[in-house]
C-alpha cells in the first residue's frame, strides 16, 4: 500500500515536472520566457518549447503576433481656418519587439493602447491643423493618413510597437459648420441658377431680335412683290379702260357718268341743289355738250363684253372728270332715258338718287 501511494506521488511529481517545462507557441502568439523576472528568451516561431519546471524559476508570457486594431470615434478637430470636423478614423498595430513591450509597457495591451489613444489625437490634430477646410474631403487624404501614421511611428517603437497602418473612416462637418456651409452652398447655387437664367433671357432676347428682323424682311419683300404686282395690275388695268374708251367714247362717257351718279348720290336722305345746265348733267339733258344724243341701246348691245377689275369706291365729294378717271367698265348697263323737252320752263328739276332720296337742282342763271 505504501509502495503504490509513494509511486502515485512519483507519477504525479513527474507529470507536473513535464507539463510545467512544456509550452507552445502557435503561429499567432510570442512567447516571452523570464527568469525571476529577467527575460531570458523570446519565442517568435510557433512549435513546442521547453524550459525550467515550475513557474517559481521560468515563467511564461505569451503575447499576440497578429495585426491589432484602435478605433477612434466621434473625434472633434480643429482645420487651419478656424472649422471643425467630426472624425472616425482607426490604426492598425502590431507588437514588433517582445522585448521593449515587456519592459517599458509590461507586456500589458492597456498601456499601450492608453498610449495610441494619446498618439493618435495629437497626430489626427496636426495633420488636420494644418490644411485647410476641403483638404480633408480632396485628394490629400491618403496623404494626410500616411502623415499621421509617420508622426506617432516613432513615439510607439520605443515601447516596442509597430504603427502599420492609419485610416480615416468618417470626415463630417460639425453641426454649426454644416449648416454655414449648407447657407453658403445654397447661395451658391442660387448665384449659378441667376446666372443661367440671365444668360438664357440673353439669347431668348438675341432669338427675339433675329426673328423680329427676319420678319422686317420678310414683310418688306412681300409688301415690294405686292406693290410690283399691283402695278402691273394696274396697268393692265389702264390697258383695259384704253381699249374700251377705244371701242366706243360716248359708251365710255356715258358709263362713267352713271358711275359717278352712283357714287355721288347715295341713300342717305341728302339733298343737293345743282344747275339742271352743270355738266355733271349732261346725259339728262336732249342732247350733250358736243350736240350729240346719248348712245342707244342697240349700240350698247354691240359691245363686246370687257372683263375689268373693280376698285374701291371713289370719295363723293370730287366730281370733276380727272375724279372720275379710272372707274371700272360694267358690261350690262340700260340705257338712260329720255331727257325732257322743255328742261328750262320748270325752276326746279327732281332726280331719283337712289331709294328714299330726292335730289333737288336749281336753274341756272342767266
Amino acid at each position: 500500500m505504501n509502495r503504490l501511494i509513494i509511486l502515485a506521488v512519483v507519477v504525479v511529481g513527474l507529470l507536473y515536472v513535464f507539463v510545467s517545462s512544456v509550452f507552445i507557441v502557435n503561429e499567432r502568439e510570442q512567447a516571452i520566457v523570464t527568469r525571476f523576472g529577467e527575460i531570458t528568451d523570446v519565442k517568435t516561431e510557433p512549435g513546442l518549447y521547453f524550459k525550467v519546471p515550475t513557474a517559481f524559476v521560468d515563467n511564461v508570457q505569451i503575447i499576440e503576433d497578429r495585426l491589432l486594431r484602435y478605433d477612434i470615434a466621434d473625434m472633434r478637430v480643429q482645420v487651419s481656418d478656424g472649422k471643425f470636423y467630426i472624425v472616425d478614423a482607426f490604426l492598425t498595430y502590431r507588437i514588433d519587439n517582445p522585448r521593449l513591450f515587456r519592459s517599458r509597457a509590461q507586456g500589458d495591451l492597456r498601456v499601450v493602447e492608453n498610449q495610441i489613444s494619446t498618439q493618435f489625437e495629437a497626430a489626427l490634430r496636426a495633420v488636420y491643423g494644418l490644411r485647410d477646410f476641403t483638404a480633408a474631403l480632396s485628394e490629400e487624404r491618403p496623404a494626410m493618413m500616411r502623415e499621421a501614421r509617420d508622426l506617432m511611428r516613432p513615439e510607439m517603437a520605443s515601447l516596442g510597437i509597430e504603427i502599420v497602418d492609419v485610416r480615416i473612416l468618417r470626415t463630417d462637418l460639425d453641426a454649426g459648420v454644416s449648416e454655414e456651409t449648407f447657407n453658403r452652398m445654397r447661395a451658391e447655387r442660387l448665384a449659378e441658377a441667376a446666372l443661367l437664367r440671365a444668360r438664357g433671357q440673353e439669347a431668348a432676347l438675341t432669338a427675339r431680335a433675329i426673328a423680329d428682323r427676319q420678319a422686317v424682311v420678310i414683310i418688306s419683300a412681300a409688301r415690294r412683290d405686292s406693290e410690283i404686282l399691283r402695278g402691273e395690275g394696274d396697268g393692265q388695268r389702264s390697258e383695259i379702260f384704253a381699249e374700251a374708251y377705244g371701242l366706243d367714247p360716248g359708251f365710255f362717257e356715258f358709263y362713267r357718268s352713271m358711275q359717278s351718279y352712283r357714287t355721288a348720290l347715295p341713300g342717305t336722305g341728302t339733298t343737293m341743289v345743282l344747275s339742271p345746265d352743270s355738266e355733271f348733267f349732261t346725259f339728262f339733258q336732249e342732247q350733250n355738250p358736243n350736240g350729240s344724243a346719248p348712245p342707244s341701246a342697240s349700240v350698247i348691245e354691240n359691245i363686246p363684253e370687257i372683263e375689268l377689275i373693280e376698285e374701291p369706291a371713289m370719295d363723293s365729294s370730287v366730281l370733276d372728270d380727272n375724279a372720275l378717271t379710272g372707274l371700272p367698265l360694267e358690261t350690262d348697263v340700260a340705257p338712260p332715258e329720255a331727257a325732257p323737252e322743255d328742261t328750262a320752263s320748270e325752276p326746279l328739276t327732281s332726280v331719283p338718287a337712289d331709294a328714299g332720296t330726292e335730289t333737288e337742282v336749281a336753274p341756272a342763271n342767266p
